[in-house]
């Protein structure tokens, strides 16, 4: 497994992180199967590790730390996010600070995270939605400078509302900001037009998240496509957004090479970007795992295929469904 530098920490991290969204509140979680998946990926030599709180209500968490401590002698780098206090995935514009992360927020979920992680330190704590308008509050700069003062963290990030890479820029140039977590894939190519610069340009950690959009990019999906009652992707597959997935997909797929698979080329596109620090798909399974590994392995794509891929960027703006 190949290492990045991630930004200015100076750490070395697989470039194939695990994502461990779907290990807390999706259908079909099994917390037996999610430790299987995660020991393959500690021993096929990933090293980065996202979770939340709000996955699962620390569920994720807990996964998280039990792994730590099964592998007390490998370097795992622990991410996880602070949820806002008005539970609003995404906030809007105009939402205050204080509805969703007042420093009482910030300093009670850190120490909760903590707790369900059994550890005393976490790598990178992140905050789960943002804007840039609370940029130059001091309160969150505060809250977030005693938390690295006090050795409870060791770095602090930004995790992107969907479909808006520009954001964070503001606060990215705040100084505080070590990494900061979006979503890019062959589809959303935008945020190699502001972020990505500025990111460089800083030395910030960039992760890239959702890089199958949310199943799209497997090719799996068809307009009968369903999950069972309670699954978020009920939410967001709305019959608008399945039919448009399912037909950007559709449109990709002669593009996939003889002997490769669309989510295979889905992931080695996003790694043939050097800005890109670290890639945190979603693995639940030990199979799951092995392809995404065999996948990052393979290295970057040719960049003819690069070149074409480029024509399949698909701008969207976020909408009701789009959490």
């Amino acid at each position: 497994m190949r290492e990045r530098r991630f930004g200015r920490t100076g750490w070395l991290v697989s470039e194939l992180g695990h994502g461990m969204w779907g290990m807390g509140s999706w259908s079909g979680s099994d917390d037996e199967r999610s430790l299987q998946a995660l020991q393959t990926a500690v021993d096929r030599g990933v090293t980065f590790f996202d979770t939340a709180w709000a996955y699962g209500e620390g569920r994720s968490e807990r996964l998280l730390g039990q792994l730590v401590r099964a592998n007390p002698g490998r370097r795992l780098y622990t991410a996880t996010k602070i949820p806002p206090h008005n539970r609003r995935w995404p906030s809007r514009r105009g939402d205050p600070l204080d509805q969703a992360f007042p420093p009482d927020q910030i300093r009670a979920y850190a120490e909760k995270s903590l707790a369900n992680l059994g550890l005393g330190t976490v790598d990178l704590i992140q905050f789960h939605v943002w804007e840039d308008a609370w940029a130059d509050d001091e309160r969150w700069q505060r809250a977030v400078d005693d938390l690295k003062r006090e050795g409870l963290v060791r770095a602090v990030g930004v995790s992107v509302n969907r479909w808006e890479p520009w954001n964070v820029l503001r606060t990215l140039r705040t100084g505080l900001i070590d990494a900061v977590q979006v979503i890019y894939n062959i589809f959303d190519q935008a945020p190699e037009d502001e972020l990505f610069p500025e990111c460089r340009r800083l030395d910030v950690a960039v992760i890239a998240r959702v890089p199958f959009d949310e199943g799209t990019l497997t090719g799996t999906l068809t307009l009968d496509s369903h999950w069972p009652e309670g699954d978020w992707r009920n939410t967001y597959f709305v019959p608008e957004n399945l039919r448009q997935s399912v037909e950007h997909a559709e449109a990709l797929r002669p593009l996939v090479p003889p002997g490769m698979t669309m989510a295979e080329m889905a992931l080695r596109f996003i790694l043939s970007n050097p800005d890109v620090s670290t890639v945190i798909p979603g693995m639940r399974s030990p199979e799951r795992v092995a392809q995404n590994v065999r996948a990052a392995e393979a290295g970057p794509l040719p960049p003819d295929l690069l070149a074409r891929l480029r024509a399949h960027r698909w701008d969207r703006r976020p909408t009701e469904w789009s959490q």
